[in-house]
């Protein structure tokens, strides 16, 4: 991924979520997505997501609901794949804990992947709210100053 932003002229900074290479109150919006599983520390990392952003910027997750069918295939099958043998997979209730204890509020949510992934064989549909999709997407405003 680096090299292909890289052919298009995009600036790549190096870094790790939980301590990012940038001044406070410089961006209006962050995005994680598929991140949060495979953070060494949560509350750091959205700690530095909200460092970094404006005062009513946009945080935007989006990660495969634990409680979700998929989320409980990951976790059961976890240990066989390269990938999530290492992963820490979090429900929507979790996720909204933490960016609350943050100092993030007035979350939106969208969630999609409906079906089995084996079953799907066109776009899935989008639908507001959560807990019946298998990913889903928080957007979280920063709150002002802490």
């Amino acid at each position: 991924m680096r090299k292909i932003a890289e052919k298009r002229g995009i600036k790549v900074i190096d870094g790790v979520a939980e301590k990012l290479p940038f001044d406070d109150s410089q961006f209006a919006f962050a995005l994680m997505v598929t991140t949060i599983c495979f953070l060494d520390d949560t509350k750091a990392a959205f700690n530095e997501a909200y460092r970094v952003l404006k005062p009513d910027g946009c945080f935007i997750i989006g990660f495969a609901d634990k409680l979700s069918p998929l989320g409980r295939l990951y976790q059961q099958h976890k240990m066989k794949n390269v990938f999530y043998r290492i992963a820490n997979f979090y429900s929507v209730d979790e996720v909204v804990s933490y960016l609350k204890e943050t100092g993030f509020g007035n979350f939106t949510f969208v969630q999609t992947i409906f079906n089995s992934l084996t079953e799907i064989k066109d776009i899935e549909p989008i639908k507001e709210g959560y807990g019946q999709g298998s990913f889903v997407v928080i957007r979280a405003t920063k709150k002002g100053m802490r």
